[in-house]
């Protein structure tokens, strides 16, 4: 969604009057069709960027179940720019340089810090208490074996790990400028006159979150299903090629101007 957002051009007046059509513009019924807002809702979705990315490392290293949780967590940060665009949030943030800027380091960061720490070496001890669960339950030596790895989590996924999949999506959504103005760009052209904008803004952003839902969780579920058959070094690779897409993601996000 970052990338597919990058595309849309910032609009001064929309930005001033957000959640309304801009003045003058046309009130085509096609341009508020629900097929050419699922044509663009599904654009969206399939336009490569972090999110895809942050899932296709945690399905491949941590697994379907953890995948499932970084979506959730990416849909919630959808569905709260979606309102923000209705109470004018985005739009301030959209209109102000310093409030851009400053979402748009703080998204740079999290990237890199995610890149960096999918290139870290993993270590085996990090992952003791799943080890041990595993290991007494298959009746197999408990005891961790220290030292860097490179292979999957293999262990059972634990609520702590679901959690923290879950908030690193809801930040990869909230930190994202992008968002804000691709929400302030797209959702008055598609806005009926006299609609209640909330209510709205909501429902196109709950559409979109569908369609993420469906894609992302498709690929979360054959990735979880190649990564049992392949092994654990090319999964690794896979963290690896991830992690660096992320940080590069981050890189760019902090070297371009709007």
């Amino acid at each position: 969604m970052w990338r597919c957002a990058r595309s849309i051009e910032y609009n001064a007046t929309s930005c001033a009057l957000p959640g309304r059509r801009p003045a003058g513009a046309a009130h085509d019924g096609s341009v508020r069709s629900l097929p050419a807002f699922l044509a663009v809702a599904a654009a969206v979705t399939l336009a490569p960027g972090p999110a895809f990315a942050l899932v296709l490392q945690t399905a491949a290293v941590h697994g379907r179940r953890t995948a499932l949780a970084t979506i959730a967590g990416n849909s919630a940060g959808v569905l709260v720019w979606g309102a923000l665009s209705a109470a004018g949030v985005s739009a301030l943030v959209a209109a102000s340089q310093v409030a851009y800027d400053t979402l748009r380091l703080a998204g740079a960061a999290f990237l890199v810090w995610l890149g960096v720490q999918a290139l870290r070496p993993r270590r085996r001890d990090a992952a003791a208490p799943v080890a041990t669960t595993a290991g007494e339950a298959g009746g197999v030596d408990p005891t961790p074996t220290t030292g860097p790895t490179t292979g999957p989590t293999t262990g059972p996924t634990t609520g702590r790990d679901t959690w923290r999949a879950a908030r690193r999506g809801l930040v990869n959504s909230l930190a994202n400028p992008k968002l804000a103005l691709f929400f302030v760009a797209l959702f008055p052209q598609f806005l009926a006159p006299g609609a209640a904008v909330l209510p709205a803004a909501l429902a196109m952003a709950a559409v979109i979150v569908a369609f993420d839902v469906l894609w992302y969780g498709s690929v979360a579920l054959l990735v979880d299903r190649a990564r049992r058959a392949v092994r654990p070094r090319l999964v690794a690779a896979v963290e690896k090629v991830t992690g660096a897409v992320l940080l590069g993601f981050g890189v760019r996000l902090a070297a371009e101007s709007r």
